[in-house]
């Protein structure tokens, strides 16, 4: 099994400075996390973007439409910002024959108490089981493109 991984940036790979929250986005934590939990697949990280997911723009969109398409892989992880994360999973529109799963995350990978781990496990375990087709998975459920949206109060995905 082989699966292309592509990382925009958002919280996932944010690296703090101080109290304030100025941040930037360091490089992607995919490698890492993959590495010292000793998966036994084939992948490769490639990083389109360091952006926080509020940045982005249709051209932004438009050149991961444009890698996801253009891939050999099958599977697909993409690492989004969580913000718009819907709206990129939306504008991929349809893309026959291959599973893509976005997830992210809302606490920098980098941070004691993250997400990030669970979110990108979960992740790559259902893009093994789903059919082909666009999907975004957060906070341990699988959620359909056009059926999902962040609450921010709570802090986690839900279906609309």
């Amino acid at each position: 099994m082989f699966i292309q991984i592509y990382t925009t940036g958002g919280t996932f790979d944010k690296v703090y400075y101080d109290a304030l929250s100025e941040f930037s986005i360091g490089e992607p934590m995919a490698t890492p996390l993959l590495a010292e939990a000793g998966v036994n697949f084939d992948y490769k990280v490639t990083s389109l973007l360091k952006k926080d997911s509020l940045d982005f723009t249709d051209n932004d969109r438009e050149l991961l439409a444009q890698h996801v398409h253009q891939a050999t892989a099958d599977k697909i992880l993409i690492i989004h910002g969580t913000d718009t994360m819907a709206h990129s999973a939306e504008a991929l529109g349809n893309i026959p024959g291959k599973t893509v799963v976005f997830t992210g995350a809302m606490q920098p990978a980098r941070m004691q108490h993250s997400d990030a781990p669970f979110n990108l496990g979960f992740a790559i375990g259902v893009l093994q089981c789903l059919s082909a087709g666009i999907y975004i998975t957060m906070n341990g459920q699988v959620f359909n493109v056009g059926q999902v949206q962040k609450n921010r109060a709570l802090g986690r995905f839900e279906s609309v």
